[in-house]
């Protein structure tokens, strides 16, 4: 399956830059799956689209303040780290620059030395595994010298970094947003709650695996990262009761259907559970657990198109696509939603 069959034609200046006002003033396209229609409305019209019964299910993990800007202790060169997981303890790997400069026993120093980084292992692609050393709690050292880890089509510097999390993020861990939640207000939470929509949680820790370009011309032979996940048992049963009783599962985001596509896939039902996942999902894929997806408007050719043309059709997404270049809609992840349906 060849990669440029996921390609679309975007002008920069779509790319949203930074956060809408209001988080559920954003613009929402309507994608109904079987009638192949398009509908254009606002974030705040979703409650009209779901209904008593339906099961949302969103994504909990938080960003972690995750740039560091730091010096090597013997030369003082600059240096910059992004934590991307823990691995154990205070060992994390990290994405570092200029990668070059870092060998196994460098250390670098932030912050007036209030947090220490030692390398110990060193792997391809600027990867390294860093020991921190620190006084107090790591996330509040961390809260205090790192910056929200943008991605890299986003230039402008972000005012408030509270704007890059859910109004539900609670699971610190992610090096990105789960961006399709960021149009949430607990306004609409409680709408959807009062109508009889059930909320449950998931967390998927995202990765910067997200950003990377697909550089294989056949999307078989790309080799899909490694995100880290969990599901509760009050998670599980309310999902199983849905499944049972033929009631729509509707996902928020493509990292919170990756891991209800995992969990399914795996035990054939769902279970409290956590694990690794590197599930890559495709057209020809069956969807055994979500029927419905809010997202947002993905990158050309990268592995999240992919997932959503798997759930609707490649043609008809590419459609809508085109469809919101022509109406101006804002993408990528301070951008515009679409609802599959």
């Amino acid at each position: 399956m060849d990669i440029e069959n996921f390609n679309y034609n975007l002008p920069d200046n779509l790319i949203a830059q930074k956060p809408i006002e209001k988080r559920d003033e954003a613009r929402l396209m309507v994608l109904n799956k079987e009638k192949k229609t398009i509908e254009h409305k606002h974030f705040y019209n979703i409650v009209d689209y779901l209904q008593k019964g339906d099961v949302l299910v969103l994504n909990d993990t938080k960003v972690l303040p995750a740039r560091l800007i730091g010096e090597k202790k013997e030369t003082k060169a600059v240096i910059e780290v992004l934590l991307l997981k823990n691995i154990e303890g205070d060992v994390w790997e990290c994405l570092t620059k200029p990668a070059k400069r870092i060998k196994e026993g460098t250390i670098v120093t932030f912050g007036d030395n209030l947090l220490k980084a030692e390398c110990i292992k060193v792997l391809d692609q600027g990867i390294r595994h860093f020991k921190f050393s620190y006084e107090g709690i790591f996330y509040e050292v961390l809260d205090k010298l790192g910056t929200m880890p943008l991605p890299p089509y986003i230039h402008e510097k972000l005012a408030d970094k509270s704007r890059y999390q859910t109004v539900y993020a609670k699971e610190m861990g992610s090096a990105a947003a789960p961006t399709a939640g960021l149009h949430f207000t607990e306004d609409t939470l409680k709408t959807l709650t009062a109508k009889g929509i059930e909320i449950v949680y998931v967390t998927l820790h995202v990765g910067l695996g997200t950003f990377r370009p697909v550089e294989v011309s056949n999307i078989k032979e790309h080799k899909m990262h490694t995100e880290f996940y969990s599901m509760s048992k009050d998670a599980a049963d309310i999902l199983n009761k849905a499944k049972a009783e033929k009631r729509r599962i509707i996902s928020v985001g493509t990292t919170s259907t990756r891991v209800l596509e995992t969990v399914i896939t795996e035990h054939q039902k769902f279970i409290e559970t956590s694990g690794w996942t590197n599930i890559f999902i495709y057209p020809g894929y069956e969807f055994k657990a979500v029927d419905s997806l809010i997202t947002n408007f993905h990158l050309p050719k990268s592995t999240l198109i992919m997932l959503v043309s798997a759930l609707a059709g490649r043609e008809f997404i590419l459609k809508a696509y085109n469809v919101a270049v022509q109406e101006k809609y804002r993408f990528f992840s301070f951008g515009d939603a679409m609802f599959i349906y």
